[in-house]
């Protein structure tokens, strides 16, 4: 299953990777959002997929599970959420104001 999960870490880091190096600004976010979710999948899968009870003192169990992947994955998720917003909003005043979202073209450049 965790080889699974670090094959499609793979191809979604392919497809961001593509993403982000085309010139329309909204494909550029996408492909940032789509990395970020792949580097969710890795961390989830570097912290293994393991069956158990949860941490608690007290209880009598043979194996536990690590909750600091899932709390690492959560933070992380929140943290892109924000700068996902952030950026599609300066991206939509970018285009508001020069009337563009091609990246060649906001930085004035006509030889390519």
């Amino acid at each position: 299953m965790e080889s699974l999960i670090i094959i499609l870490v793979g191809v979604l880091t392919t497809v961001a990777i593509y993403l982000v190096l085309s010139k329309n600004v909204v494909r550029i976010i996408l492909g940032t959002a789509i990395l970020s979710h792949a580097v969710h999948l890795l961390i989830l899968s570097m912290g293994g997929l393991k069956l158990g009870t949860v941490p608690l003192l007290g209880e009598e169990a043979e194996t536990y599970v690590d909750a600091l992947p899932q709390a690492l994955i959560l933070t992380a998720i929140v943290i892109s959420f924000a700068v996902t917003a952030f950026v599609l909003v300066l991206a939509y005043r970018v285009h508001q104001e020069l009337g563009t979202d091609n990246v060649g073209a906001m930085r004035g450049s006509d030889d390519e």
